[in-house]
């Protein structure tokens, strides 16, 4: 890596974390985020959602969402509320859910590591979401939102983190949404030394979520230098905020599908046509698929058991060997007529957090059928991402989400 270095955060004081931190702003829609607010007057959503204190009409892009934002965040800075290092610093967040913790460091990779590929993508993004967050960083003069990271184990970089920890109380320490939130600020320079060089040695961070993000934020350092033809590659817009994490502490959740309509088939065609790629049986329970290439079914005649038939699979391409290329490429593809599952409104996806009883909610309410995935692992992502391809859409859900508000980056 060039460098990922620490940095001076602003943040919230003592006793303030858990009432600024706020959900990343996509993850909910802007009805649901104002309802989220309701009586939280100092929630981050205020800064990364500003078109909750605006009426409703006024389209989330308009230039006076920007300038909301940066009237909320001027007006969070001047609360007291909040405070800036003197010195750079690395920071520790640590997150634990349902008996599982990930620790990671909080700090600023360099742009450049991502424009040489340093830093690996594994999808494709929007303009339209890109330009949104590039305006947003750019108006406020601030990464608010974390780039989610991740690489390959390190003992020494584990080692020293877990050091910390036992030995410096945190300055943070809340429950939200059954997901306790940790935060260390590690201040001592030959501790950041260190750290700086277990980075360097690493050959590669990915990211794990936040890609949008993580373009707009290089995006934003390009204009930038473009605006500074003499800048030295060390100012601060030269780097973006980031919560990296080792890939052996993280989890990828399933993420299903499930589709409106058989394509005109009736249930009987329809598995017919299934049967052809893969072996299936009806199940007397929900079907959570154990292995890969194994899938979950459930209809209004109930769940079904499907495993892809070897024939129809190739191990040798990291993409195609995916169950999500493979439900694709030979079920949602060509008997359900879903060519494109990025653009075609036939098809839905949930976050296999919320278990499969969602599955069996949408198929009795307004769904034909849903599908249960194996999840995708972070070798998948890594060794795609490696080989430079693009994952399909929908692949990877990760939880616990980082919170925002927590760590902020500006710009200058």
């Amino acid at each position: 890596m060039k460098k990922v270095k620490a940095f001076r955060a602003l943040r919230p004081i003592e006793g303030y974390a858990d009432q600024i931190a706020a959900l990343p702003y996509d993850v909910m829609d802007s009805n649901e985020a104002r309802l989220m607010v309701k009586d939280k007057p100092l929630s981050f959503l205020h800064v990364d959602k500003a078109e909750i204190d605006l009426d409703p009409s006024v389209d989330i892009y308009d230039d006076k969402v920007y300038e909301k934002a940066r009237t909320n965040f001027q007006a969070l800075r001047a609360s007291g509320k909040m405070i800036k290092d003197e010195s750079d610093c690395y920071y520790i967040y640590q997150q634990t859910m349902g008996g599982r913790t990930q620790t990671g460091i909080v700090a600023c990779p360099h742009v450049d590591d991502y424009l040489n590929d340093k830093i690996k993508k594994h999808e494709l993004t929007r303009a339209d979401k890109e330009t949104d967050r590039i305006r947003h960083v750019d108006t406020l003069d601030a990464n608010t939102g974390p780039i989610f990271l991740t690489h390959r184990p390190d003992p020494e970089l584990a080692a020293i983190t877990s050091q910390w920890m036992a030995k410096n109380a945190s300055i943070f320490s809340f429950t939200a949404d059954e997901v306790k939130h940790e935060g260390w600020v590690i201040d001592c320079a030959d501790t950041i030394e260190k750290i700086a060089s277990c980075f360097q040695r690493i050959n590669a961070l990915y990211i794990a979520d936040g890609h949008h993000r993580c373009a707009s934020a290089v995006k934003v350092a390009q204009k930038r230098r473009e605006a500074n033809p003499d800048y030295t590659g060390e100012e601060e817009f030269n780097y973006f905020l980031a919560v990296i994490f080792p890939s052996d502490e993280l989890f990828i959740y399933d993420y299903n599908r499930l589709v409106h309509d058989l394509n005109g088939l009736s249930e009987a065609q329809f598995l017919d046509k299934v049967k052809e790629s893969f072996d299936a049986e009806k199940a007397d329970k929900p079907v959570k698929p154990a292995n890969k290439h194994q899938f979950g079914l459930y209809t209004k005649e109930g769940w079904y058991c499907l495993q892809a038939k070897k024939g129809i699979l190739d191990d040798s391409d990291p993409v195609e060997r995916l169950d999500v290329s493979i439900l694709q490429k030979h079920l949602l593809g060509p008997i359900l007529g879903i060519d494109d599952p990025r653009t075609n409104k036939r098809i839905d996806f949930a976050g296999g957090i919320r278990g499969l009883e969602e599955l069996e909610r949408r198929v009795k309410s307004d769904m034909a059928a849903a599908f249960s995935m194996f999840p995708t692992t972070l070798d998948d992502l890594m060794d795609i991402s490696d080989a430079g391809k693009i994952m399909p859409p929908k692949s990877t859900w990760f939880e616990p989400k980082l919170l925002s508000g927590l760590f902020i980056h500006d710009l200058t």
